[in-house]
């Protein structure tokens, strides 16, 4: 009866992750996390994608076969899952969900070992909801201070303590 109530959701997921991973599903073993990644039987664990990935007479063709094929295990208990469902039901193309669907499966990468193939997005991520959770406006840029002007001056290079050591 749960996989029915969270089959939305799992299409959700799905849709916002794309190929990266195969599938998604309710889990029956996760119990602290939101999620989990897990490899299929046959497919390449965590740290052999890292070793292959190393290898350093690797052909381009090897992509396909390197990157395993990923099932995405949500925990329908955990109160994140919860909330994510909730909000994919009133709305199926909210940003935040999608944001949060890809944050969690960053987070689930880094969580079973793998590697992330673009860290530079995940700390954007990160920064944004951290700002959400303190009530800032994402979009709102840093403030320019002007501190500058409090800045001493450098000394001359003349009245340097280097120059007095030679």
């Amino acid at each position: 009866e749960k996989v029915k109530t969270y089959e939305g959701l799992c299409k959700v997921i799905k849709e916002t992750l794309g190929e990266k991973v195969e599938k998604c599903i309710l889990s029956k073993r996760v119990v602290d996390s939101p999620c989990v990644l897990v490899t299929g039987e046959y497919g390449w664990s965590a740290n052999m994608e890292r070793i292959m990935k190393a290898q350093a007479l690797r052909d381009s063709s090897m992509g396909a076969y390197m990157s395993s094929k990923k099932t995405m295990e949500i925990n329908p208990d955990n109160p994140i899952i919860r909330e994510m469902k909730s909000k994919s039901d009133s709305d199926e193309n909210d940003k935040t969900v999608k944001d949060l669907v890809n944050l969690l499966f960053d987070t689930a990468l880094l969580q079973s070992g793998f590697s992330l193939s673009d860290p530079t997005n995940f700390a954007t991520r990160i920064h944004r909801m951290i700002k959400l959770g303190l009530s800032i406006d994402p979009d709102q840029e840093a403030e320019d201070d002007d501190d500058a002007e409090d800045v001493p001056e450098l000394e001359d290079a003349e009245e340097s303590k280097m120059e007095e050591v030679d």
